[in-house]
């Protein structure tokens, strides 16, 4: 890998100020690129839940093939080692600096796209920022800081969270879309698996990422048609087909669908069954457990609303009481509820699972 490089500012495809400047270095040759990542477009319906075609429904029956992991690779100062749980992402080690981050790798004619809302979203401590760009002659490389595992694992190794832990991460992740949306910003395909932590005590919660973001061209206007997310998050007005919709408002549904996740631990609407579980979705009728504090239920029934103009905001959710007089203790779910054991959240190794809950 030749190890010639030069800097130049970020060219961010839209003229509103940046307030994080990335410095991007291009390599003369990428010849030897790290293991291929999984596609981060819409078309790839098998790592991003693509709706009435994600892998194991009928319109998609066949497996998908076992993703192939190369060992390491040198890309400029950085060494590459794919990650065999997270095909999109590289763990990244600078030789010069001994610093860890994390990478992905876009098609050069995409990435620009691809970092767009980086260059238009204010720095927040909720949302991960770009820490380094190298430009290959077909690759580009994205650099960002490093994470200590993801909230959907969290939950699935306890089953549920008590409502005040459950008070401290989810707050973080309502200013993280709170923020977004203030900017023009749609975050679309919104769950558990998209908030990581930023600190091995996993205190510290932050979208990983804002390459499948949509970027409105008028702040004022968010409506979409869109159908591109993950089945056991998507909103009733999405299935439904009445187009164009709220994308902000879609975002507030899988809200909704976290947080309950989060306290119950399991999803608010599930079925093996794609067609019984948009069934279950459009009805948008879905069971509170008694062990929940009434102002848990009254969130939640906030953000569950089959009405998107009946929902709340994501800046009007983060002054719910539930956020400021949180229960200090777990609250005791019945033990009807909590042995639901088919609708708990999947683990990473059922493939059937995975293809619609993600």
């Amino acid at each position: 890998m030749a190890s010639r490089s030069f800097r130049m500012n970020l060219p961010w495809s839209s003229p509103a100020p940046c307030t994080r400047r990335v410095a991007h270095k291009r390599l003369d040759s990428d010849d030897q690129p790290p293991a291929k990542c999984a596609r981060l477009s819409a078309e790839a319906g098998d790592a991003q839940g693509l709706l009435g075609t994600s892998p194991g429904s009928p319109l998609n029956p066949a497996a998908n093939p076992a993703p192939h992991h190369q060992g390491p690779s040198r890309i400029g100062p950085f060494l590459l080692l794919p990650l065999a749980d997270r095909e999109s992402m590289h763990s990244a080690m600078n030789t010069d600096t001994g610093d860890e981050l994390l990478c992905k790798v876009f098609d050069m004619a995409a990435y620009l796209e691809k970092i767009r809302a980086y260059g238009l979203l204010p720095a927040h401590r909720n949302v991960a920022g770009i820490r380094d760009i190298i430009l290959g002659e077909r690759k580009a490389y994205i650099f960002l800081d490093k994470d200590f595992g993801d909230m959907h694992t969290l939950v699935k190794s306890c089953r549920r969270l008590d409502e005040g832990h459950a008070c401290r991460l989810f707050r973080q992740v309502a200013q993280a879309v709170a923020h977004c949306h203030q900017k023009g910003i749609v975050l679309g395909d919104l769950k558990l698996r998209k908030f990581v932590f930023a600190d091995e005590k996993r205190t510290q919660v932050r979208l990983e990422g804002l390459e499948d973001c949509h970027v409105l061209e008028n702040p004022e206007d968010d409506s979409m048609s869109d159908t591109h997310g993950c089945p056991a998050y998507v909103s009733p007005e999405i299935l439904s087909g009445s187009t164009p919709y709220s994308g902000k408002m879609a975002d507030v549904w899988s809200l909704g669908v976290m947080l309950y996740t989060m306290l119950v631990g399991r999803y608010p609407f599930h079925d093996p069954d794609p067609a019984t579980l948009f069934s279950k979705i459009r009805r948008g009728q879905c069971c509170l457990p008694e062990g929940l504090s009434p102002k848990a239920k009254c969130l939640l029934q906030s953000l569950l609303r089959k009405e998107p103009s009946e929902r709340l905001t994501a800046t009007e959710l983060l002054a719910h009481p539930w956020f400021h007089h949180p229960p200090s203790q777990e609250a005791a779910l019945g033990e009807q509820e909590v042995s639901s054991s088919e609708q708990l959240v999947p683990t990473f190794d059922v493939q059937e699972e995975d293809d619609l809950f993600c």
